[in-house]
């Protein structure tokens, strides 16, 4: 198979954005299979981490229209959505549109504001649209979110909802630097102010919604979609999770399997393009009994239990 489009702007967006975020091509794999694949991105981690430099970058990486909006716990939803204004000469109400109405959206710190503020966004991340006042309004096409999380342990944190956190494509994690990173990094000052000049814009909007096009087109044998059924499946049945994933979180699997198939160099899946992506697709989907949801612990419990799942689902031959 020739270099797909989706192929080429993988490549693109991975060598501009490692400019400025060192040893992190993983996880930055998987943001940017997300970002193809039209999802949305959580990224969680302790502050200092590099999460809000990466999301600038990527937002810098695309020749789109980018608003950032620092979560605090007096933001309102008028503050992200966007607020009707009468206009006296006009004697009309006019709507002047909130930071939400542009191609890329950083939440930053999007668990330090209060929960009616946080479900603000779900009709946007779901539909692509807002209502205000009785009122729709379409986004600007493509609408990508990425959000940043502080752990929940931390002072000033609220729990996102799980239904929110369901409409996160992914969920990744940046962990700290090796030593040699970490003394690269240190050594240049950090990255924070160094985003604008170092990352160029390497892709248009419209070269993304072609992307989305290719991925419609890859093909997921009858085979393949059972076993990600039967891997849905053994998770609601697990003793150990309070509830599984969600009919959604499956459907955003199969979404993050074409893409990386693409990335491949493939126009069909196969049965690592689906395990690949399990535990960043997943983890933040699933509640262990017994747990919060959302600390630390969690986390980490329920990636073994993905680990145990897969390793116990046959594979499709």
């Amino acid at each position: 198979m020739a270099e797909s489009l989706t192929q080429d702007i993988a490549f693109r967006l991975l060598k501009t954005i490692s400019m400025v975020l060192l040893g992190k091509e993983d996880q930055l794999s998987i943001a940017i299979t997300a970002f193809l694949g039209g999802g949305h991105c959580l990224v969680e981690d302790k502050p200092g981490m590099g999460k809000t430099v990466m999301a600038r970058a990527f937002a810098r990486a695309v020749k789109g229209t980018f608003k950032r909006i620092q979560f605090t716990s007096d933001l309102l939803p008028s503050d992200i959505l966007g607020v009707q204004v009468y206009d006296s000469e006009a004697r009309e109400f006019v709507f002047h549109p909130g930071p939400v109405f542009a191609n890329v959206v950083l939440a930053d710190e999007i668990n330090r504001t209060n929960p009616r503020t946080q479900s603000a966004l779900m009709e946007a991340m779901t539909e692509r649209a807002v209502t205000v006042e009785n009122r729709r309004f379409e986004l600007p096409a493509p609408f990508f979110l990425i959000a940043t999380q502080n752990p929940i342990e931390l002072y000033g944190a609220y729990p996102l909802p799980e239904s929110e956190l369901d409409r996160f494509l992914v969920r990744i994690q940046l962990g700290y630097p090796s030593p040699e990173i970490e003394q690269q990094v240190i050594a240049r000052g950090g990255f924070e102010d160094k985003v604008d000049t170092l990352v160029r814009p390497v892709v248009t909007p419209q070269e993304l919604l072609d992307a989305g096009q290719e991925v419609d087109r890859v093909k997921v044998a009858e085979g393949l979609l059972q076993y990600v059924v039967a891997l849905g499946n053994e998770l609601r049945r697990h003793p150990q999770l309070e509830f599984g994933v969600s009919t959604r979180g499956l459907i955003g699997l199969v979404r993050l399997a074409r893409v990386n198939a693409l990335v491949q160099g493939r126009d069909f899946c196969t049965p690592d393009d689906i395990k690949r992506f399990v535990p960043a697709s997943l983890v933040h989907r699933l509640r262990r009994r017994g747990s919060t949801g959302q600390d630390v612990a969690n986390r980490q419990e329920v990636h073994a239990l993905l680990q145990e799942v897969l390793a116990r689902v046959p594979v499709p031959g």
